[in-house]
């Protein structure tokens, strides 16, 4: 598992939910250096795929990113900036120290946390997970099963060692099997109007140098299936399915791209196959005009247009784990927070 930094997206986000499934909660701690045009630290909080909170460098503050957080009272955002400034200043010095073990000097370098658990509404289950990493690689992640950490790297194991022996698992674990589920029922319960709602995408076909692109726009929650088929039997291979990215008005949009000959387009027929939750399958197929791809609908579900944006931020993503660099529990009154219990930079 490796992390990845891409521009254009925050974030990488969980599959939203449908009614009684699976809701998540995460939060985000990004820490850079030598990037002059991004800010040096952003903590984002996201439940079941949607931005509900995020700390503004410019102002020092935490603010709502949903109009149902709003109305949570003023303690409970400052209590929200006290944590992300304290990570702010962990994160600096966590920088520092990993900079002289990696015996880094200059350059771009990066540290991330990224941590949440997982609710069940209707057998009650409960999950969590929380991992470190630094300039694109694995650094340590919590097994929940031990509680203990795991090192996939050599400048790692000291700090295993050092938090396997002082952190206090207790309190980290009623944290991931009970404090963050609570706080998952009370923000869905807060946004159910929002998170209940389903958009249908809009998909169109085009071609993009020798390929042919299924593009779908526009849909809300997130979870969508995009199926290149040939001849109506679904192609695993000459298909690269993007990754889903937010638009600026809170949708997302997702597109896979069939690499295949000219002649194989004509020889073959080509559809492509767009399933949300909103409704019906979307099906498009693919004609040939002037040796040229083009998309013809065949059954669609018919949904609003969306204007597509993309959100300039800094992420680090790697698979479905995400990492740390300096870590040691705080006080036994952390565990009553939404976020794990707090750590003093000492890597």
């Amino acid at each position: 598992m490796q992390f990845v930094v891409k521009l254009a997206v925050l974030l990488s986000c969980l599959p939203l939910p449908s009614a009684g499934e699976f809701h998540t909660l995460q939060y985000v701690y990004t820490a850079t250096s030598g990037i002059s045009d991004i800010p040096d630290f952003i903590s984002v909080g996201i439940l079941d795929g949607v931005e509900i909170s995020y700390y503004d460098p410019s102002l020092k503050r935490n603010i709502p990113k949903q109009d149902w957080m709003g109305p949570l009272d003023q303690e409970y955002w400052n209590s929200e900036t006290g944590i992300s400034k304290n990570y702010e200043q962990i994160f600096k010095v966590d920088l520092d120290i990993l900079g002289k073990r990696f015996n880094h000097t200059k350059g771009v370098h990066v540290l991330q946390k990224r941590y949440g658990c997982e609710w069940d509404d209707v057998s009650g289950a409960t999950g969590g997970h929380e991992a470190f990493g630094y300039d694109g690689e694995d650094f340590l992640t919590l097994d929940l099963k031990s509680m203990t950490w795991i090192a996939p790297v050599q400048h790692a194991v000291p700090t295993k060692h050092q938090w396997d022996e002082t952190e206090r698992y207790i309190n980290r674990y009623i944290y991931f099997k009970e404090t963050c589920a609570d706080w998952v029922k009370k923000y869905v319960a807060y946004g159910s109007s929002t998170l209940g709602m389903k958009v249908p995408p809009q998909v169109s076909l085009f071609q993009k140098d020798s390929s042919a692109v299924c593009h779908a726009t526009g849909f809300y929650p997130e979870g969508v299936v995009i199926t290149w088929k040939r001849d109506g039997e679904e192609m695993q291979e000459d298909v690269d399915v993007g990754e889903t990215l937010p638009n600026m008005d809170g949708t997302f949009q997702k597109r896979a791209v069939l690499t295949v000959s000219p002649e194989e387009w004509k020889k073959n027929e080509y559809t492509c196959e767009v399933t949300h939750k909103s409704g019906e399958p979307i099906i498009k197929i693919l004609i040939i005009e002037d040796g040229y791809p083009f998309g013809l609908i065949i059954a669609c579900v018919v949904g609003a247009l969306v204007v597509i944006g993309v959100i300039g931020f800094v992420m680090m993503k790697k698979k479905k784990t995400y990492y740390k660099a300096d870590y040691k529990a705080d006080a036994s009154s952390d565990s009553d927070s939404h976020h794990t219990p707090r750590n003093r930079a000492d890597c």
